[in-house]
């Protein structure tokens, strides 16, 4: 049986892996010259494949859709991730965060290149700068050779007996996840949600004077919630337009959803989570002597450069507080949110392919012998490994239900 894979991603990597060993003529099309740049991007900022969390919580990380994942990570989890890795002759480690790294002496390039690899020994058949025009007639697809030589330009159509779409979201455009797909599936009747940024920084109106006497200045070991709800631990980056870092990430959806519930966007900053509050108090009720603010601070608490700035830019008078109203501001200081980073910068993104227009094989309800996987679909996550996890889980998915014909063009012709 002959699958065509469109989109050079973790996911449609996965895709074309899985269904080449089952045996099927594979052939992968991507837009770009280089397969995985976004994967290549993404491990920039730290190598995080997967997560070793427990398959209850871990499904959890999904929202909505973590009923679906439970059923996706058991048919591919973390540690089959690892096997995997290690089969490529990539090993892989749990580090004290729970996250899973591959040693140190791998690079994101190495894991590509080894996975490249792999599929051409599988006879997998790679095309890049072939870019997806749409489907012609049930089965067809339709591409664009935009290599360059005499076959540049040229479009044509082939016939596979599946499909599998792994075109990415629409962040990071740079590496051709820029979410073009949508209207030529919309032109199918392929119901579609509106794309949000997820996993990104949020914007906040410093002052002038703030935004020149900080900069870009980290808090660590913080707590942060939005508007009361549940606290996210990590550390928090302050930024010439904002905040960001893993706990803001992890709020992102919370972020989102304020404005629609008439709420503004509250994100309430605990500086000290590891502290009880009557310790708290005790060391705020001691006297200041002479000190100065900062360093009553730094004293009492080692709340250092640039906690006392902060305190001040969003509560003037901070300095003027007794105990138990410092205690609060110190455990709860309120950072109004005004919006969020553009789509194109955020890491992931939300909305896509509506679940509603998939089966539970993933395939297109609107197009049998079509399958989604990755961020193409409607569903998010926050980073930690819990991301590529996901795109690496829908990949073998849908090959799991092509190699096992659940319904191609050959069964259903």
């Amino acid at each position: 049986m002959s699958v065509a894979i469109i989109g050079g991603g973790p996911a449609g990597l996965m895709a074309a892996q899985r269904l080449a060993e089952a045996g099927h003529r594979v052939q992968l099309f991507e837009a770009q010259a280089t397969m995985g740049r976004k994967f290549l991007v993404a491990g920039h900022g730290g190598f995080n494949l997967s997560n070793s969390e427990q398959l209850a919580g871990f499904a959890n990380r999904y929202g909505a859709e973590q009923a679906r994942f439970s059923v996706l990570l058991t048919h591919f989890s973390a540690d089959d991730l690892r096997v995997w890795a290690a089969d490529l002759g990539i090993d892989t480690f749990v580090g004290t965060s729970g996250r899973i790294f591959p040693l140190a002496a791998h690079k994101p390039a190495d894991l590509l290149r080894a996975w490249l690899n792999r599929l051409r020994t599988l006879g997998v058949e790679i095309f890049t700068r072939h870019r997806w025009l749409g489907f012609a007639g049930s089965t067809g697809v339709r591409l664009r050779d935009e290599s360059a030589g005499q076959e540049a330009g040229r479009e044509f159509i082939i016939e596979p007996n599946a499909t599998v779409l792994a075109l990415g979201g629409a962040s990071w455009a740079k590496t051709g996840s820029d979410g073009a797909w949508v209207p030529l599936l919309q032109d199918i009747g392929v119901a579609t949600v509106p794309f949000a940024p997820g996993n990104c920084g949020a914007e906040v109106a410093w002052s002038t004077f703030f935004r020149e006497k900080v900069g870009r200045a980290p808090l660590k070991n913080i707590a942060l919630s939005v508007n009361g709800g549940l606290a996210v631990r990590g550390e928090l980056m302050l930024t010439e337009y904002g905040v960001e870092g893993t706990p803001v990430y992890a709020l992102t959806p919370a972020l989102r959803a304020a404005p629609a519930s008439a709420e503004p966007a509250i994100l309430h900053l605990n500086l000290k989570p590891d502290l009880p509050l009557g310790a708290l108090l005790q060391k705020l009720r001691q006297a200041r002597a002479k000190a100065s603010f900062a360093d009553f601070l730094k004293k009492t608490l080692h709340l250092a450069a640039p906690v006392p700035t902060l305190l001040r830019e969003l509560r003037p008078d901070c300095a003027t507080l007794n105990a138990e109203e410092l205690a609060e501001l110190i455990t709860a200081l309120p950072i109004l949110v005004s919006g969020l980073r553009p789509l194109d910068e955020a890491i992931s993104t939300a909305g896509g392919i509506s679940f509603a227009a998939v089966d539970e094989h993933l395939m297109l309800r609107q197009r049998p012998g079509t399958y989604v996987a990755g961020e193409m679909l409607d569903w998010e996550a926050p980073t930690g490994g819990y991301l590529l996890q996901g795109c690496f889980s829908t990949g073998a998915w849908v090959a799991r239900a092509i190699a096992g014909g659940e319904q191609t063009a050959e069964t259903t012709a």
